[in-house]
């Protein structure tokens, strides 16, 4: 029986009687803490988060609240003087201590059997599907190099047992293209020639020096960990085919741990503590996106009186929270299975999507526990590749798969050289476009090195710049020994990779293939930066003793230092190269079929459907309006075909704001035998709602075949009504009495703009912009176009609405702002303290003005600013404005505000 100190009144008369009623049961008593924080001071702290718990304020909480501040974590000395009375409960402690002994080396973890053939052990099955899955892969016969490394990879697998997980991903794999659903593997697996044959990753081994190590190691003796992406559309099917194939009972989804970061502990606790929400939505405004922590300097430029005794105690409380667990949530796509029951390994739990379960460990819990883990993951891309395909194979008759899609085109390399990227995979970024004019891409592993590159380990390991400079011929390329030319080649002499991080480990300073991979592991982790440092002396004393002069090895240590800032392993940058290839041949040969498929696998990517459209179109598509009598819900092709190949894009029914699929298919079904005649004729044979219609005709979408205004169809639903119709009336309905013909005021060209942009996200029509160049020009700002064709140096102003604000972890601090107004997009530099004293006007300004230095180098343009002018309230006269004004003098009654959603990325 627990004796527990409750700190209410008669709390020593309840222990004594507990205790006589203990030894009259003959129970033996224990002391215990019933702790909630680990020091008192904490409890302030436990009050703000069972209010976050309970979903209450901080003066409405009441006896929610603990009642003193006890539950504290008590050294021993203090629960004896406690508990004095009770020597032998305080000493029983102990005794549970020492019979605790569980360990959790002791579950008995193991893999479920995958037999594909009766009478064969896993490893045999495995084997056979290799060899014939190579004589296919290799028609003319396997290389012996491959053959050397199914060889050594098949023996591996053997001597560690893993060959029923090699089984399970290929049971996976194998089911998905059966369905039709494109994957591919990436990640340390694109290192294994068994992966490639059985079609799990595509990185051809023959073609690629790639280390199997990076992916299984028996020194480790850790489980392989293989990441399969699946289109990102049909991955549920994938997932509930894995419940169902392997059952409930011994599958599940591993769990991750969200902690708080600054603006979400901000947000809580402010609610707990009871200020007004447009308070708490001006002080979470000026924090970026995933901070971690929160800045008083950075506050200050809200207006807002941070020494008020209320503000001043949400904001500690709140940095108090940041970093602490909130919730459990879901892995991406971590799946466990177990040869015997999950529970009884471990407890299982619901999850909050319907037919998933999850367990309660993390991903590190299970890489501790060596529990093998499969990655079911979902990737943007893959759904818009196999849409892509699909739209090619049955508008233009062309068949093509990721594997077949022509390698190497020079018309594709053109493109990627002039970093016509928007849209494409991986290369769309600001960093990616800005390299890719000097990296000056032509072959497929220039791609594997792009992709590479930009990231925060070679941008802080100061490789960018080397490699760049070596690869124009500025610098030679320095190799101190054969053995480290055969590593270094291929990225001249500079690591850019992780493999070649742990090969320059093994072979100048003498590491063993485990401390190799445990350097890696420092590498990898972009959570715990720092841990790098730990082998500075191992690597250094080790290239010295091996004849590597000094200042080479500071230099090595100093790049591979910077990757543990996040380094990439070639394998995964491999895999997304070829997507980036595949998504750049098709966007370059066949634009129509590309933007079509992007526009149906929204929202991906770093540009909006508004930048994609406008982009493609100055690729020479043509774009139709969304149409009650020609879109679908997916946006399609329609001819006729173009001497040029291309046909015309029309919008799908998905982009209307409000609008369900279920309407928008009653429509396209109530149409086929004929197209509809009138507002009137479409509510009657579709039987959807006049609220559908509404947003229909917001979006403008009964122009284009029947000629219909927004306001002339907005009126004409206005006459209908939802209610059902008497029995045998629905056929024939006659009018009371014949309506005389309205004429309506048509909208003033900004007016349909605004509501282009605010019913579907993008407009056919003019930019926004095009309306306000009369007030631009008078206050000395020129056009993108202009400031683009400037000379270096210049110093001048830009405005435009702002599509993409980035704030890179490797940047330290500065932000990167994309504008566009009527002519094109310009890239801004606004350095930290820039920034700082912008802050507010950066992040929450829909349209900017900046006035700044432009640097060009190349191709690459950049305008570094001097001076940020927010003009979001010129937006609010767009629907005022006109291009046109004949027969249109009266203002807009209620004009929208246009709003324009910009995409963030930290």
């Amino acid at each position: 029986m627990a004796l527990t100190l409750l700190r209410r009144p008669n709390d020593q008369m309840r222990l004594y009687e507990m205790a006589n009623l203990a030894h009259q049961a003959r129970v033996p008593t224990v002391v215990t803490n019933d702790v909630l924080f680990h020091t008192h001071d904490r409890r302030i702290l436990q009050d703000v988060v069972t209010c976050i718990r309970h979903n209450t304020t901080i003066d409405e909480a009441g006896f929610v609240r603990e009642r003193h501040a006890d539950r504290y974590l008590k050294p021993p000395q203090e629960m004896a003087r406690l508990f004095v009375r009770y020597p032998e409960a305080v000493a029983r402690t102990m005794d549970i201590v020492k019979r605790c002994r569980f360990s959790l080396d002791d579950l008995a973890y193991q893999y479920p059997d995958e037999v594909s053939v009766p009478g064969q052990t896993p490893q045999q099955a495995l084997e056979t599907l290799t060899w014939e899955a190579a004589s296919r892969t290799y028609p003319e016969g396997i290389p012996d190099e491959v053959c050397q490394s199914l060889n050594h990879e098949l023996s591996l697998i053997g001597r560690m047992n893993y060959a029923p997980y090699f089984l399970t991903v290929n049971s996976i794999v194998r089911y998905a293209r059966s369905q039709g659903i494109l994957c591919q593997g990436r990640g340390s697996a694109a290192n294994s020639a068994v992966c490639y044959v059985l079609g799990i990753t595509a990185i051809d081994p023959a073609r690629n020096s790639l280390l199997f190590e990076r992916f299984v190691s028996e020194e480790r003796g850790e489980p392989p960990d293989i990441d399969v992406d699946f289109e990102h559309t049909r991955r549920e099917q994938v997932i509930q085919w894995v419940y169902e194939h392997y059952g409930r009972d011994r599958t599940a989804l591993t769990a991750v741990v969200i902690r708080y970061r600054a603006k979400g502990a901000l947000r809580d606790v402010s609610k707990v503590m009871g200020l007004p929400e447009d308070l708490i939505r001006t002080l979470s405004g000026q924090i970026w996106g995933w901070g971690r922590k929160l800045d008083d300097n950075a506050l200050t430029d809200s207006g807002i009186d941070l020494s008020d005794r209320r503000i001043r105690l949400t904001l500690d409380l709140a940095q108090c929270l940041i970093g602490v667990p909130r919730h459990l949530s879901q892995h991406p796509g971590g799946f466990v299975l177990t040869h015997d029951r999950l529970d009884e390994l471990v407890p299982i739990e619901p999850a909050s999507m319907e037919a998933r379960q999850i367990i309660e460990w993390d991903k590190d819990d299970i890489d501790v526990l060596k529990f093998m883990k499969v990655d079911i993951l979902a990737l943007g891309m893959l759904t818009c590749m196999k849409k892509g395909l699909d739209l090619l194979a049955d508008h233009k008759g062309q068949h093509f798969t990721l594997q077949s899609i022509p390698a190497e085109d020079p018309r594709t390399y053109a493109m990627i050289r002039k970093a016509d990227t928007m849209g494409v995979f991986q290369i769309e970024s600001r960093a990616q476009m800005s390299m890719l004019p000097r990296l000056k891409p032509r072959v497929f592993y220039d791609l594997v090195i792009e992709v590479a590159i930009v990231r925060p380990g070679p941008i802080q390991g100061d490789m960018v710049h080397p490699y760049l400079r070596r690869r124009e011929g500025i610098e030679p390329e320095n190799y101190p020994t054969r053995e480290l030319e055969k590593v270094l080649r291929k990225t001249l002499g500079i690591p850019l990779f992780q493999e070649q991080a742990m090969q320059v480990a093994m072979i100048c300073a003498g590491f063993t293939a485990a401390e190799a991979d445990q350097l890696r592991r420092a590498m990898a982790t972009f959570k715990n930066t720092g841990t790098v440092s730990q082998f500075q002396r191992r690597l250094i004393e080790g290239m010295r003793a091996n004849g590597y002069p000094e200042e080479f090895a500071e230099r090595i240590y100093q790049q591979l230092e910077g990757f543990g800032s996040y380094g990439f392993p070639e394998s995964h940058a491999a895999s997304f190269a070829i997507l980036a290839y595949s998504s750049s041949w098709m966007k370059c040969t066949h634009p129509d079929v590309f933007l079509a498929s992007l526009l149906n696998s929204q929202p991906m990517g770093f540009y909006a459907p508004a930048q994609l459209v406008r982009d493609a179109r100055e690729q020479g598509v043509e774009i139709r309006p969304v149409c009650i009598n020609a879109s679908r819900w997916d946006s399609t092709l329609e001819g006729p075909e173009r001497p040029d190949g291309m046909f015309a894009v029309r919008l799908g029914m998905s982009l209307v704001k409000g609008l369900a699929n279920d309407d928008a298919a009653r429509i396209v079904a109530a149409r086929a035998s004929c197209p509809f005649t009138s507002v009137d004729d479409l509510w009657r044979r579709a039987s959807v709602k006049a609220s559908a219609l509404t947003h229909l005709a917001e979006a403008d979408a009964f122009r284009p075949s029947l000629g219909l205004a927004r306001r002339e169809a907005l009126w004409a639903i206005k006459a209908l009504r939802d209610e059902p119709l008497p029995l045998f009336a629905a056929a024939q309905v006659t009018r009371e009495a014949e309506e005389p013909d309205v004429l309506l005021q048509p909208m003033r060209d900004g007016a349909e703009v605004v509501r282009d942009y605010n019913r579907l996200g993008l407009t056919l029509r003019d930019h926004p912009l095009t309306f306000l160049r009369e007030d631009l020009q008078a206050r000395d700002i020129m056009s993108c176009r202009q400031a683009l064709a400037a000379k270096d140096g210049k110093r001048l102003t830009v405005a435009g609405l702002v599509l993409v604000r980035q704030r890179p972890g490797s940047a330290e601090g500065v932000v990167f702002l994309t504008l566009e107004d009527e002519t094109a997009n310009m890239n801004v530099i606004i350095w930290p303290d820039m920034f700082d004293a912008n802050r507010r006007v950066v992040l929450s300004g829909q349209m900017l003005a900046v006035k700044g230095m432009l640097q060009k180098e190349g191709e690459v343009v950049h305008l570094v600013a001097k001076e940020i002018t927010d003009l979001s309230g010129l937006l609010a006269d767009v629907g005022n404005r006109s291009l046109q004004n004949v027969g249109i003098d009266l203002q807009e009654p209620r004009p929208e505000h246009l709003v324009i959603k910009s995409r963030n990325f930290h």
